[in-house]
Order: C-alpha cells, then sequence, then structure tokens
C-alpha cells in the first residue's frame, strides 16, 4: 500500500478505481491531504459479478481456494464517485482477485450462479432496486464468451423462467466506503479482535479477512467451516492469541 499526496483536483473524490488488463488501482481519499492506491499483483487476475447485495455478494466468493481478495464496489454505471446514498445507476458488485493457477474464470461464473437468483426481475430476495440487478463484467475477450456460454447453460436449467442476467463489459469501478468491506465479518466482533482489530485499509486487502467474511455468513463449505470453527475455538481455549492464518 501506498499512501500519495492528494492534488487538488483530487479533493473531490470519495472513491475511484481504475481497471486495465494488467492492474487494478483502488483509491480512495482518506482526508484532505492523502489518498491510498491498492494495486493488484500482476500475477492475478480480476473478476467483477453483481449479484444482490454486495454484503452478501462478496461473501459468497471470500472462502474459494485461490481466491486472494475480495471487495464491495459499484459498477455498471455512470456516475463518477458513486456512494451507498447516491449510486446513480450503478451496481452493487463484487471484485475478485484470484489466482488463475488455483481457481479459473469457469469455476467463478459456476459460483456466480449458483450464489442468486438469475431470474428475479429488479432486485434479489427482499432488496429491490436497479442497484441489485445481476450483471456478468467482462474484459471484452474469452470473458464474454464464456460468460455468454454459462448464461446459456443457465437458462437451460430454468426452463420455466427467463433468465435476466446481463452480460456486460467492464468500465469504471469504485470501491464502496469501509463500512461496507468484509460486512459479514464486521458483524462479528470478536473475529475482528482475534485479527488484532486492523485498520480499515488492512482489512480490506487481508486474505485472512476474506475468508473470514465467508466464514462469518456461514458461506465457506461444510468440511472447511467446521474445521474453521475448530480452529477458532483452540484459539480461543488457548487465550486469544491474535489470529494470522487459516
Amino acid at each position: 500500500m501506498r499512501h500519495l499526496k492528494t492534488p487538488l483536483a483530487f479533493l473531490g473524490f470519495a472513491l475511484l478505481a481504475l481497471l486495465t488488463a494488467e492492474r487494478v488501482l483502488c483509491i480512495r481519499s482518506l482526508d484532505g491531504s492523502q489518498i491510498v492506491m491498492v494495486e493488484r499483483n500482476e500475477a492475478w487476475k480480476t473478476a467483477v459479478f453483481a449479484l444482490g447485495s454486495f454484503w452478501r455478494a462478496e461473501a459468497s466468493f471470500g472462502c474459494l481456494p485461490g481466491v486472494i481478495r475480495t471487495l464491495a464496489v459499484y459498477a455498471g454505471g455512470t456516475k463518477t464517485n458513486p456512494d451507498y446514498r447516491s449510486l446513480g445507476d450503478h451496481a452493487e458488485a463484487v471484485q475478485v482477485d484470484y489466482d488463475p493457477k488455483l481457481i479459473n474464470y469457469r469455476q467463478l461464473l459456476d459460483v456466480f450462479w449458483a450464489s442468486h437468483n438469475s431470474t428475479q426481475v429488479f432486485g434479489q430476495g427482499p432488496d429491490v432496486g436497479n442497484q441489485y440487478r445481476s450483471i456478468i463484467f467482462n474484459n471484452g475477450t474469452e470473458e464474454a464468451r464464456m460468460a455468454a456460454t454459462s448464461k446459456e447453460k443457465e437458462q437451460a436449467k430454468i426452463k420455466s423462467s427467463l433468465v435476466i442476467t446481463q452480460i456486460e463489459q467492464l468500465g469504471a469501478v469504485y470501491p464502496a466506503e469501509y463500512e461496507h468491506q468484509k460486512f459479514e465479518l464486521r458483524r462479528h466482533p470478536f473475529l475482528l479482535q482475534l485479527m488484532g482489530n486492523l485498520p480499515d485499509e488492512e482489512l480490506v486487502q487481508s486474505r485472512l479477512a476474506t475468508k473470514l467474511n465467508s466464514y462469518a455468513a456461514g458461506l465457506c463449505p461444510p468440511a472447511t467451516q467446521k474445521l474453521m470453527d475448530s480452529k477458532i475455538n483452540d484459539i480461543l481455549k488457548k487465550g486469544w492469541p491474535i489470529l494470522q492464518e487459516l
């Protein structure tokens, strides 16, 4: 992480992310004098999906082998610097940084389809609104073809309803405010304490926090969930040391 002086032109910016084929830069204004830049390792790949509330969406991917980091984001719209109270035409989405040697894009697509109702119009579950629409974002190359193929397969499985998921080329991505990052984990203060109460900028990037966010939501595979239960209980019995890995 690098701290940079903020040019005057950036003082009005709350959030900004630039996605290129090489890297993702997530820029957040911390105060009037500096910003934080988070740079993706070039060996990783990035996928972005919208599947309802980003609180749950982020937790849906965090426990997968090969997923490095997740981030709640705003994507798919034209409004500059959206925020939770003023999204404009953006959707709530999740950015998934992953190691392609351990997990591939098709596997992420499988999780996307399994984690929400792709036939629900204008929302997900009790969450109603354009910001909760279903979208697969892609980089305009092979990902677009794989997304279209996966949608056709999903539609073939659901014969009675229309799959309304959109497939769009990814444009600007804006990280959501800190309070929306690792939301399920934040609902369990004792897990945050086990990690040493990391500051927000470290929590957002933490691989451990990414996995614990899924664990807190009960979305890890049953065997993994049980193993993590056991390890956390052992740590608590030993006197609450700092949890560094799972």
